[in-house]
């Protein structure tokens, strides 16, 4: 009888100790785990996030690119051949854009006979406005790219072409259409230039993690940066991402004053930048958060302002131009920052004044641009965190 309690708690003891050394390794597991929770906090802790707004065809996507060049790897080799059908589709889309467009200032225009396209070339625009309109587009041959290239040098699609800011034409069509040689090559891999001008819409958000002085560097922030959609039906995906927000990267397309929505034909885009940004201004989640204003596409605005007056906007009815060449150019630009300048602290209420507000000169395209307007931003917020904590 003693030999078989005995035994019962020899088995009783070894399986305690099973136990412990199960609970021990648990414990184990456990506390690695809160340390690492722990570690990454502390490492979130020092990442600054920044919301990149505007609206669609701000050029806000075309800066997210311009980081991912800049400040980490690029873009690897099936990065950039995931864009050739993208490309593909641009050109497509464009060209159908022209043909229909001409067709219908042929329609419409008292002056109907300069756009309406020759009769040599009335078959190869139905065929491209046909390729354009589908959903799966083909590979950009060269037999394509030539019929394209001969519809481009229609001089109906170039009466269509200065027409272009009244039927959506995108900004990238000169590029792509002066490249269609190189586009159609068999062997084509998009550069990074090409990458740039590429349009796809922004759907849901993207996000970046970056340093402007480099990565792991002890002098520099570190930031990531989220890219959300910016046409009217995108904006309800933008909501979760407002808490906690270091900066907001407000991109205002300045060339569009001329221009309507993509989503509202009766709608002047520069408009509804306006409104944009004087409801983005109002979020309660902002009221300490640092505004960047970006007044973007300044390459298109000192080309087209000497040529369209800047009245034409409604916003800018009181606008008087007094100049010429770039002295008017500086006249122009200087107008429409005050007008956002004054919008900002319209919107702004007394328990945000002390948030920090600058407003940078940018083009999307200018990679040397866009990479001093990023050590500014990054100089003004590092700034901004000394004089929170006490340190200026």
């Amino acid at each position: 009888m003693l030999s078989i309690t005995t035994q019962n708690m020899g088995l009783l003891c070894s399986k305690r100790h099973r136990y412990n050394e199960a609970d021990t390794e648990e414990n184990a597991q456990a506390a690695e785990i809160e340390r690492r929770i722990e570690q990454e906090t502390k490492v979130e802790q020092h990442i600054q996030k920044l919301l990149l707004l505007g609206a669609g065809d701000s050029g806000k996507s075309t800066i997210f690119k311009q980081i991912k060049l800049l400040f980490q790897s690029g873009f690897d080799e099936a990065e950039l051949k995931s864009y050739i059908s993208v490309i593909h589709a641009n050109v497509y889309q464009t060209i159908k854009v022209l043909h229909d467009g001409s067709k219908e200032l042929a329609q419409n225009e008292t002056d109907s006979l300069k756009y309406v396209i020759s009769n040599e070339n009335k078959d190869i625009g139905q065929k491209l406005s046909e390729i354009g309109g589908r959903l799966d587009h083909p590979s950009l041959t060269k037999e394509l790219a030539q019929e394209i290239e001969t519809l481009w040098r229609d001089a109906a699609i170039q009466e269509t072409y200065a027409r272009g800011h009244e039927l959506q034409v995108p900004d990238c069509t000169p590029y792509f259409m002066e490249n269609l040689q190189r586009l159609s090559d068999a062997n084509y891999i998009p550069t990074k230039d090409d990458v740039l001008y590429a349009r796809v819409r922004t759907t849901g958000v993207v996000e970046i993690q970056f340093s402007p002085v480099g990565e792991n560097k002890k002098s520099g922030e570190v930031y990531r940066l989220f890219d959300v959609g910016g046409q009217r039906n995108e904006r309800r995906k933008w909501i979760h991402l407002f808490e906690g927000v270091t900066a907001v990267i407000f991109c205002a397309a300045i060339s569009e004053y001329d221009q309507t929505l993509f989503e509202d034909e009766n709608k002047n885009r520069m408009i509804g930048t306006k409104e944009l940004f004087e409801w983005v201004l109002k979020q309660p989640c902002f009221e300490k958060t640092s505004f960047m204003l970006f007044l973007n596409k300044f390459d298109i605005f000192e080309k087209k302002v000497l040529k369209v007056p800047l009245n034409v906007c409604e916003w800018f009815k009181d606008y008087q131009p007094v100049l010429t060449g770039k002295l008017e150019i500086e006249h122009a630009y200087e107008f429409v920052k005050k007008k956002f300048e004054e919008l900002y602290f319209q919107s702004t209420t007394p328990d945000c004044v002390d948030r920090v507000f600058k407003i940078y000169r940018t083009t999307a395209l200018d990679q040397k641009l866009v990479k001093k307007t990023f050590k500014l931003v990054d100089e003004t917020l590092r700034r901004r965190n000394l004089f929170e904590a006490g340190l200026l």
